[in-house]
């Protein structure tokens, strides 16, 4: 059920003389789960609604405009569900102790996977679930795919249900419902000839099933204990781009997306921004490095300082050669700035770990100190700390770090290629 925490003024629910402590049982005689069938139903011109007040139930029939609603706001509940499966490559197994709580959560959530593009396997979704997300036009989805061979699936994420994917990825297309998939790749495993089964029996739903982002394991040096996984080289990388692209061919359409991951570790040349389309796998690290030099180098442009600035860069080892190229295009564009990419290593989760995302508070303090030369200012990527906070992964804020380095002038980028241009091409 859903507990009205606020009616608001002007809207249908106060017309209706709905009241803050109703529950909402049900819209249309289903079940009132979460403010997804709130959504649905208020997006509707016509539908019913069972509401309780204390010990009575009631039904209302509610007419209204579309565009209007009911302007209804509720108790908030945090609960999500979460994963069932202990998968090979799980990130979270391969986490230090002592880390924040929320950090341990293995969220498997359809409705995130809606609302907020979190990639879930669908494994913990009943028959009920398959069919409330079809009702509910909960589209687009985010699933992690990793192969469609059922046998593999089961043994890939150690769950005796993960075979029913292709079942599931059956009934979501025909219904309608738009997905974005992703693998996983575990050399030996589901790449190559399994990648390429799986990748054909999904792009056969194109354009349904939309693309399919493939991306190499994450491997930290917390992994004592767990499954033994062969990390990519540029040979193994080269490889890999090679098939893809051979799919892609084969397809006629640019649905394999390989992560940015495997351009640098192969040493090639990133697929231009018209590639990813809309950029709808960025978050998964598909085509975020072309995106970002793009929006740079159309933002570049001569501009002076009125005096000299030194800037560093900071970034992960796999961005390193990127930034720097960067920075020297910059440096022949605005007269009087000498900016240059401080590479900071890994050491909290291990060198293994090469993203600028994954880089810890601690890392860039530890980097900072060693850099040789002086500098002006530092330039830090915000996805080196939570959404809407100044936290990096290992706990430390933004104000601890200008504290212990003893530096106050650390500018974070927000706005991705344009932005870091701008912060390079003034002063504070």
């Amino acid at each position: 059920m859903l507990k009205i925490c606020a009616v608001e003024r002007g809207g249908v629910g106060a017309k209706l003389h709905l009241k803050k402590g109703d529950e909402v049982v049900s819209f249309d005689g289903y079940p009132a789960l979460d403010e997804m069938d709130y959504l649905y139903a208020d997006s509707r011109p016509s539908f019913a609604m069972e509401v309780r007040r204390g010990e009575e139930t009631f039904r209302l029939d509610v007419e209204k405009d579309e565009e209007d609603s009911l302007r209804l706001r509720f108790e908030g509940n945090d609960a999500i569900r979460t994963c069932h499966n202990h998968c090979i490559f799980c990130f979270v197994d391969q986490m230090p102790k002592g880390m924040r709580e929320s950090l341990y959560v293995k969220d498997d959530d359809y409705t995130m996977s809606f609302a907020c593009g979190n990639f879930v396997t669908l494994t913990n979704l009943s028959e009920e679930d398959l069919a409330r997300i079809i009702r509910l036009r909960l589209s687009p989805l985010y699933v992690s795919v990793h192969t469609m061979t059922p046998e593999l699936r089961c043994e890939l994420l150690r769950n005796r249900f993960a075979g029913k994917i292709v079942g599931q990825i059956d009934a979501l297309a025909k219904a309608g419902i738009v997905i974005h998939a992703q693998a996983v790749v575990v050399p030996g495993k589901n790449d190559f000839e399994d990648l390429g089964a799986t990748a054909r029996k999904l792009f056969s739903y194109y354009p349904q099933v939309k693309d399919f982002a493939v991306v190499p394991t994450g491997l930290t040096k917390y992994r004592e204990g767990l499954t033994e996984i062969p990390d990519v080289d540029g040979d193994y990388a080269a490889r890999f781009l090679d098939y893809t692209d051979a799919l892609n061919e084969e397809f006629g359409a640019n649905f394999v997306l390989a992560a940015d991951e495997y351009y640098i570790k192969a040493g090639r040349k990133m697929k231009p921004a018209s590639f990813y389309g809309d950029f709808e796998q960025i978050e998964n690290g598909i085509g975020m490095t072309a995106k970002f030099t793009s929006e740079f180098f159309e933002a570049l442009s001569d501009a002076k300082l009125p005096r000299r600035k030194r800037t560093l860069c900071i970034c992960g080892t796999s961005a390193g050669p990127i930034v720097q190229e960067l920075c020297d295009a910059a440096n022949a564009r605005v007269e009087g700035l000498e900016a240059r990419a401080l590479v900071v290593k890994n050491d909290f989760f291990g060198e293994t770990v090469t993203c600028t995302g994954l880089l810890t508070g601690r890392d860039i303090l530890c980097a900072l100190q060693e850099a040789k030369g002086s500098y002006d200012e530092v330039l830090l990527p915000a996805n080196t700390m939570r959404e809407f906070e100044e936290v990096f992964l290992c706990g430390m804020t933004l104000k601890e770090l200008r504290r212990q380095l003893g530096f106050k002038n650390i500018r974070v980028n927000r706005e991705g290629g344009e932005g870091f241009y701008r912060l390079l091409s003034t002063l504070k």
